[in-house]
């Protein structure tokens, strides 16, 4: 099995403007680091999480069809499609009534045939099957205050740490981690 992101989000859970408001930064001259610093919180945050924060588009490959297709980095928002190998090496697309998303809680989701279908039989070699779909809040109005509050805080952390890698406290401990635990996904 393996996991790529197809694509970014085409935006952050906190904006420009919110992190310099936490900063205090008044001038435009660190506009491009302190983006760049958002970005990179987003991107511990998700590690941390296990999950997607903003729409990301996720690409999955596995050898063969399970009967249930687990979908990682939940909040799974939407399959886009499934292409698999048939027996004779041809590439093929399964027809969305053939499949349906169940999306159960935040926390997990995978997708199984719909009612009367089964999986096809795929060629059998790595990566037969590739599931794209999409995972994440669709903005960021709709991220919890828990994440945003946490990418703040780690914003923060590598903005003024930024020149001392050796000094710097791991980003964020303690009560501030606690922040991101109602939307872990655990055992990830």
């Amino acid at each position: 099995m393996g996991l790529i992101r197809a694509s970014g989000p085409s935006s952050e859970p906190v904006t420009l403007a919110e992190a310099k408001l936490r900063l205090r930064v008044d001038h435009n001259d660190e506009d491009a680091l302190i983006g760049a610093l958002i970005a990179s919180a987003r991107e511990s945050a998700e590690h941390e999480l296990g999950r997607s924060i903003i729409a990301t588009t996720w690409v999955l490959t596995l050898d063969r069809f399970p009967t249930s297709i687990l979908l990682p980095m939940p909040r799974v928002t939407d399959v886009t499609r499934i292409d698999y190998l048939d027996d004779d090496g041809v590439a093929q697309i399964i027809s969305p009534a053939g499949y349906q998303l169940i999306a159960a809680s935040e926390f997990e989701a995978w997708i199984e045939p719909a009612y009367g279908y089964t999986w096809p039989t795929t060629r059998q070699q790595p990566e037969a099957v590739t599931v794209t779909y999409v995972a994440g809040w669709p903005n960021a109005a709709a991220v919890p205050s828990g994440i945003k509050d946490w990418i703040l805080l780690a914003v923060g952390d590598l903005y003024h740490y930024r020149e001392r890698s050796a000094e710097r406290p791991a980003l964020p401990h303690g009560f501030v981690s606690s922040l991101l635990n109602p939307h872990r996904v655990w055992g990830v």
